[in-house]
């Protein structure tokens, strides 16, 4: 079933948008969800939310990409259960990924600095557009999707060393380019 289809299920509220949508993307919204929680239980946990999130977002929601949105939807619902994972003890891909970036991002924003925060994802979004694209999609599914240096190097036909490299010199340059606009990192 195509995507315009089962928006207009869910703009309906029939009950067959959420197995079509468990249908078409529920594979990969588990794997997704599975790479960055490290874990199967919390994985269906957060595809189960994901699907009643859905229902409760769409509408006033209308999404071009339901994929993209369902992902957005699965990425935050991981963010949010490896932090409540986390204030009791250390887990997950998250913690690993975080760790990676957290020498060229700035820290979280305090909530007068919330301002600050669009202009940051203003810069790492002009950043990402000036990269080339093989460069930005492996930037992306690193870090948004949570993909291992190992499954993108098999991905790339790279050794994993000379690929970790490469994302080393792209987090610099992502630094290079936050400092350069003035953002502290």
């Amino acid at each position: 079933m195509e995507d315009e289809t089962i928006v207009a299920l869910f703009w309906q509220k029939d009950a067959q948008a959420i197995p079509a949508a468990e249908e078409k993307y529920g594979g990969f919204c588990r794997g997704l969800a599975q790479k960055l929680l490290d874990s199967p239980e919390d994985a269906e946990e957060c595809l189960n939310d994901a699907l009643h999130r859905l229902w409760e977002t769409i509408p006033p929601q209308r999404p071009g990409s339901l994929q993209a949105y369902m992902a957005r939807i699965v990425r935050n619902l991981c963010i949010d259960r490896w932090r409540q994972r986390t204030a009791r003890r250390r887990g997950g891909n998250l913690t690993f990924l975080s760790l990676e970036l957290e020498d060229c991002l700035p820290a979280a924003p305090s909530a007068e600095e919330l301002t600050e925060g669009r202009e940051v994802a203003a810069c790492i979004s002009r950043w990402l557009e000036g990269l080339p694209r093989e460069d930005r999609v492996l930037f992306v599914r690193r870090y948004w999707y949570g993909d291992t240096v190992e499954e993108l190097a098999a991905r790339r036909g790279v050794p994993g060393n000379r690929l970790a490299q490469k994302l080393r010199r792209m987090r610099g340059s992502l630094r290079r380019a936050l400092e350069k606009e003035g953002i502290s990192v």
